[in-house]
């Protein structure tokens, strides 16, 4: 499609981007709209330096790859260099959302009707301490188109559709936030939600008003699949990207296959192939989705790589060159990230802690090294029993020292959609996934 330049590697990357939005607060219509964008990142690659630009204007992707072809030094040996050798050719068309359930199609009155619904259901002005609430529905839809020198040639598409309800509950003069988020691939997936959101409305209400602060201090602390889930992905999957590693050598030294880094009871997987919010089946280096066991039975097994860092580490591709749009240069990033279910019982993992802690849900969380949770909803363990709701500033521990802390895996598994992660300022769709876990100590702070 692309007359390519003689003696250098190049790629086109063509996105056509749509999105609709509505959004309610307090009963009045707070947003509501939606963007049709099509662009494209063109680079160029001469083995030392990479040329880049974007343009909205589709006919003028030849102009710009010529442009910077100019820029570059003409390179013969180019098929030769280590990350062009090891970028792959696929041609390959991967549509899935061109039928009915292209979100694209529902109208905009559809949504509305599926958000007033949920809104009549889950809005109750009779509860005094709820000063506040907010209700909103989106969705997204993004074709790429993918072209190298090599040969390669891909189209592919993803949507995505959300749910959010959320909450002021204000008691003694203190207001907290909570609620609940969906996001799933298809429009109809969003309906029959309201009894779990009206649950959670109430589980956040009776936490405003019992929270006690907890005592700082170490704790075993049993975390729910949502819990795990953040802690998967914050503390262990961005220490598998291996983009981290090609300038530190304290972390290359820390970070060797086959090194035991944790209970032989976890084992992590990141994956592009599962069709859930991080689905990528080809990345945007046009590199096939992998299956990576970053860790098994806590052995470390593997790293999420680009071509760059796989060249580096003589390593092979993984699928995991992502970027947030076409304005941005692919790095590597997580797809959708999990901790392989257990053999334990959820609620006998409880049963077995005299004293300690239970997290439910997490507002965020931070990785590498040292790893920190912000619990929303957390509840003290006596004697076996959930007792008062807890209220914590911060849930922290090294990640390293906590994976072998680690003494029981729930069968309890599930993947949650609702994630967005950041990193180098750019936002990517991921998931992340695990069962309920025990750790036998970690610090409130």
């Amino acid at each position: 499609m692309y007359q390519f330049p003689k003696d250098l590697y190049a790629d086109v990357r063509i996105e056509e981007n749509y999105n609709l939005w509505l959004g309610v607060k307090n009963g009045d219509l707070d947003s509501d709209g939606s963007t049709k964008e099509a662009g494209a990142f063109i680079r160029v690659f001469d083995g030392t330096m990479w040329y880049t630009g974007t343009t909205n204007k589709l006919d003028e992707i030849q102009k710009e790859l010529d442009n910077l072809a100019t820029l570059a030094t003409p390179n013969p040996d180019i098929l030769n260099h280590p990350m062009v050798k090891l970028l792959e050719v696929h041609k390959d068309t991967v549509l899935k959302f061109d039928g009915d359930d292209d979100v694209r199609k529902i109208t905009r009155e559809k949504w509305k009707k599926l958000l007033d619904g949920y809104i009549a259901a889950c809005v109750d002005d009779s509860i005094p301490e709820i000063n506040y609430w907010q209700a909103g529905v989106n969705c997204s839809h993004t074709k790429k188109s993918f072209y190298s020198s090599k040969g390669a040639e891909i189209h592919q598409d993803m949507q995505n559709c959300w749910l959010t309800f959320f909450v002021g509950i204000t008691v003694d003069g203190v207001t907290n936030y909570g609620g609940k988020a969906y996001s799933k691939i298809y429009f109809d997936e969003l309906k029959g939600w309201e009894e779990e959101v009206i649950k959670e409305r109430d589980r956040y209400r009776d936490f405003a008003k019992n929270a006690v602060q907890a005592e700082p201090g170490e704790y075993t602390v049993v975390l729910s699949p949502c819990t795990t889930a953040m802690f998967t992905h914050e503390s262990f999957g961005h220490k598998s990207e291996a983009d981290f590693m090609l300038n530190d050598k304290t972390l290359q030294e820390e970070w060797v296959m086959g090194k035991k880094v944790g209970s032989e009871l976890v084992s992590i997987c990141d994956t592009g192939k599962l069709f859930n919010h991080g689905y990528v089946p080809y990345d945007d280096e046009g590199t096939k989705a992998g299956e990576v066991w970053l860790m098994k039975e806590g052995v470390l097994t593997g790293r999420l790589h680009d071509a760059k860092s796989a060249a580096a580490l003589n390593e092979a591709l993984t699928g995991n060159c992502r970027a947030q749009s076409y304005q941005h240069f692919p790095v590597v990033r997580m797809t959708n990230t999990y901790m392989a279910a257990g053999k334990d019982d959820p609620e006998q993992m409880i049963k077995d802690v005299k004293d300690g802690i239970y997290v439910y849900m997490v507002e965020y969380g931070t990785g590498q090294a040292t790893f920190t949770m912000k619990p929303s909803l957390s509840y003290r363990i006596r004697d076996g029993k959930l007792c008062e709701p807890l209220r914590i500033n911060v849930l922290t521990g090294s990640v390293f020292e906590t994976l072998f802390e680690i003494d029981a895996v729930g069968t309890d598994f599930e993947l949650f959609d609702t994630y967005t992660c950041g990193k180098n300022g750019q936002s990517v769709a991921v998931s992340a996934g695990g069962p309920s876990i025990r750790v036998k100590r970690l610090t409130v702070n």
